[in-house]
């Protein structure tokens, strides 16, 4: 029938048949329409129709997204209408299929008070259309002084000196298919229907979309030509492919598509980049049987993390090589063919086959074109067959008194002129090692729990007597020590093979990930009597804090992992999700900002790290750390459930921090990035300085402890009678780490218990600790996800010339393709700090600005004190892209591109 009305747009069914991708666009915003239409009838029933234009710039489109609007923002939309609003949103049904009923009879009343319009019709429009046409064309031809332009268009229709998009001809300037990397370009020429030349210009509407997937990849158009007048009617487009794939290139002037678009075109990933690919074996140990093929691969990337393709008549494993070492670093030319490669062309990876034909320790490198690749460092423990079934005897045991026999031959750092006799137990929990008093008396010596972090270390054979293999235990928290056993391999393996069982068979962050989410499921679904069953929760909005401690005072583990349906004090507001993430928000402000006292920072800009805050207001108890362990504890569990109901915690830790969550040993290295003054102004400073040469630079084993005027309020003794231990080259490393014990885990040691008792009650210690500190920040908060929209709202640009604003143009550009991880270097360039704060870019301080920069090819410049980057003039694109992406990469400054 036709398209008569707008309702009639609204309608799939009655569009025109049109191409395929252009009849699907048509299709979806039929849809869209339709829905918008329903809203405004709703609305217009009952009289809120004057709110539908601001609704509409909230991206409240449909009656589904008014189920989801919240309570607040609703009431500050609407005003006095509000109570009208919610009356109406209550009575909207709660089943889908009600819902879509009510749809149909909405949209039906749209179609009816639409067809007043149908009287237009065709015939009519025609009639119209002809009549006009006619009239011009006559005013046109014989009083051109009424209308010139009719006549200078109608001499452009019949002499064809119109832009034709048919006519106009693409040329590529690579072959297909092209390699991942470079800025590629295309060049469009534009063509009148007579076949001459057409110069383009800005109001031609001349657009180019490049798209991967869903994906889309910004592209720089340049028109015409500044010195040669014979190119007016070129455009030049460009734009950066770095993810291989298919991509979707569409051509437009207007809306209409030149001679062959959209054009289809293939990119291949790169040559294979050792730093980017890596080894994927479970453990940092790899225990292998002798006589038996033990299985490793590798994932072969190029240097923007695609997987590596490669030709048939190319031999992928020829550029590698593998360097196998005895204990004592001494090449082992024996073994040179007891790890062999072999591409696996239907995964695209690499086969790390490992034969061995006798039991033996060993150390193995491999690298690829002599760059050694990630994970490929690693030891290999080879077991007879007899040591093999043992160990697996041993993981298959329920009994946990496995236990070897071993000599303590070293402990705090200091070798023992007679080894002691120990036993060194080994279960699925922890490795304890204890010196038997008269032979039945147990004493334990140190406990290392079975996490990532527990690392075996093979030592060589030692020169004095010990009748056993050596090696070190180290878990970075507590003192290492040093035994020698004849059953070395066994306890090792037995170690190896039970922490494989309790992080789910790998020790990569996504596998490990996955296996945390899965035993929090198991482990709360068994504790709990009905799984997931909502709780109400109420809340004072303006009392967040206070409210939400009363409202869960008395809940019980359970309690914490059932779904909370929140209401807040005052307000009409039904959670269907949406107020439930808006507490979570809300309650992590109110925790982990600086301003509220619970947490602090080392320094006062906005991207600081928050730490326990040793000195907070008297009425901060220890029961908030405990709560806010809590709330922790429920954001992990409520992400183990997947879809909506995932949570990221909204702060941004200290390194320090998170490694004491999981029992790891703080030293003077964590200043670096939770106390980056500190690191520059002391830290730095004692490392780089020659202190037994120093006579004026005396440093004793003491932390001075000072108030906010500055006056000395007490002096701590870092080691016992340290005021009188003068600090030595041999001893500053020593020295640096008890300041950092003193400052980041003493002084808030209180803290941080109470936080992990209400953080261990909801979820169990032993799956945290299968993280280091940098997955569990991972965990907990998620990757930075970085918006280019909200850079682009909030950034401060010096500099106005004609030449800046191209290069700021540029700039857009190439930032808009970047991928996160190049994001968060170009932050970590110019701010000095990966991570945004929870505010985005806004709560930058100061704002991140972009400055001309009165050089020529140099690379880009940062000064992090102010968020300040500089960027220089280049001849093209393609040189700015190359220089600010090396500059973000290997953050150099000040100096030229060759």
């Amino acid at each position: 029938s036709g398209i008569s009305s707008l309702s009639s747009c609204g309608d799939p069914d009655r569009l025109p048949e049109l191409p395929p991708g252009d009849e699907q666009r048509l299709q979806r915003a039929a849809l869209s329409l339709q829905q918008k239409l329903i809203l405004r009838e709703w609305l217009k029933e009952h009289a809120l129709q004057h709110h539908y234009s601001r609704l509409i710039s909230i991206e409240v489109y449909s009656l589904d997204d008014v189920y989801w609007l919240e309570d607040s923002r609703a009431s500050q939309i609407l005003g006095k209408d509000w109570p009208i609003w919610s009356q109406a949103r209550q009575k909207l049904p709660t089943s889908k299929s009600n819902l879509e009923s009510l749809k149909a009879d909405l949209w039906s009343t749209v179609v009816k008070s639409s067809q007043h319009q149908d009287a237009w019709t065709w015939g009519g429009m025609l009639v119209v259309s002809v009549s006009v046409a006619g009239l011009v064309t006559l005013a046109a031809m014989t009083q051109p002084s009424l209308a010139p332009e009719a006549r200078h268009s109608l001499l452009q229709y019949v002499t064809g000196k119109y832009l034709l998009p048919a006519n106009c001809k693409v040329h590529w300037d690579w072959q297909d298919p092209a390699t991942v990397g470079g800025t590629m370009c295309f060049t469009v020429r534009f063509f009148q229907r007579n076949g001459q030349a057409y110069p383009i210009c800005d109001t031609d509407q001349f657009f180019v979309e490049v798209t991967e997937g869903t994906r889309k990849v910004v592209a720089i158009s340049e028109l015409g030509s500044p010195i040669d007048p014979n190119n007016a009617n070129i455009a030049k487009v460009k734009f950066t492919v770095r993810t291989a794939g298919q991509y979707k290139i569409s051509v437009l002037i207007g809306s209409a598509h030149v001679a062959g678009s959209p054009f289809l075109k293939t990119f291949i990933p790169g040559a294979m980049d050792a730093r980017r690919s890596r080894l994927v074996r479970p453990a940092s140990t790899c225990v292998c049987c002798a006589g038996a093929p033990t299985q490793l691969y590798i994932e072969p990337r190029d240097e923007h993390g695609n997987t590596c393709q490669f030709n048939s008549d190319f031999d992928p494993v020829k550029e590698f090589q593998i360097d196998i070492y005895d204990l004592s670093g001494l090449h082992c030319d024996k073994y040179t063919n007891a790890i062999t490669l072999a591409y696996d062309k239907v995964n695209s990876r690499i086969s790390v086959t490992a034969l061995f034909p006798e039991p033996v320790c060993l150390r193995t490198i491999i690298s690829h074109s002599n760059q050694r690749i990630p994970n490929g460092d690693f030891d290999i423990i080879v077991l007879s067959s007899s040591d093999t079934t043992l160990v697996h005897k041993n993981i298959a045991s329920r009994k946990h008194n496995i236990c070897y026999e071993a000599k303590l031959l070293s402990i705090y750092g200091q070798m023992r002129t007679k080894p002691r006799k120990v036993v060194v137990y080994v279960g699925p929990k922890q490795v304890t090692i204890k010196e038997m008093i008269l032979k039945i008396i147990p004493k334990r010596i140190a406990t290392f729990r079975l996490c990532p972090s527990t690392k075996f270390n093979f030592l060589p054979p030692s020169n004095i007597q010990t009748n056993g293999a050596v090696f070190i235990i180290d878990d970075g928290s507590q003192p290492k020590i040093e035994l020698a056993s004849k059953d070395r391999n066994v306890i090792a393996a037995t170690f190896t093979h039970f922490l494989l069982k309790n992080i789910g068979g790998s020790e990569t962050f996504k596998d490990k990930q996955d296996f945390f989410y899965h035993e929090v499921r198991l482990v709360r679904k068994f504790h709990s009597n009905y799984y997931h069953e909502k709780l109400s929760l109420k809340v004072n909005r303006d009392k967040i804090l206070e409210s939400s401690m009363k409202a869960t005072k008395n809940f019980s583990v359970s309690d914490w992992c059932s779904n909370f349906e929140v209401t807040f004090q005052g307000e009409q507001g039904i959670d269907w999700g949406g107020l439930r993430r808006e507490w979570f928000e809300l309650i992590c402000g109110a925790l982990f900002d600086p301003n509220g006292g619970l947490f602090c920072t080392f320094h006062d800009k906005r991207q600081a790290l928050v730490h326990p805050n040793p000195n907070r207001p008297p009425n901060l108890k220890l029961k908030y750390f405990e709560f806010a362990g809590k709330v922790v504890g429920k954001c992990l569990y409520e992400s183990a459930l997947g879809g909506t109901y995932r949570q990221l915690v909204r702060a941004r830790f200290s390194r320090s921090f998170l490694a004491q969550l999981i029992g790891l040993r703080v030293h003077y290295k964590y200043f670096e990035q939770d106390d980056p003054d500190l690191y520059l102004s002391k830290i730095k400073y004692i490392l780089d300085t020659d202190l037994d040469s120093s006579d004026n630079l005396e440093i004793y084993f003491v932390e001075e402890i000072y108030d906010q005027s500055g006056q000395l309020v007490k002096t701590v003794e870092l080691i016992p009678n340290g005021s009188r231990i003068r600090v030595t080259n041999s001893t500053k490393n020593q020295y640096l780490d008890a300041l950092a014990q003193q400052r980041l885990c003493n002084n808030v040691r209180d803290e941080i218990d109470s936080f992990l008792k209400g953080l261990n009650g909801i979820i169990p210690d032993n799956l945290l600790s299968i993280f280091d500190e940098n997955e569990l920040e991972l965990l907990l908060c998620g990757t930075g996800e970085y918006s280019i929209s909200d850079f682009r709202a909030n950034h401060i640009v010096n500099g106005g010339s004609s030449e800046f604003r191209r290069v700021l143009g540029w700039f857009w550009a190439a930032v808009s393709n970047f991928s996160q991880t190049e994001m968060a270097r170009l932050l970590q360039f110019t701010t000095g700090c990966s991570q945004l704060p929870p505010g985005g870019f806004q709560e930058l301080n100061p704002r991140f600005q972009i400055t001309a920069a009165p050089t020529f090819g140099n690379l880009p410049t940062a000064h992090t004190c102010f968020n300040q980057l500089c960027l220089p003039d280049y001849e093209s694109y393609e040189q700015f892209e190359k220089a600010l992406v090396f500059a973000i990469s290997e953050g150099t400054e000040g100096f030229g591109m060759v």
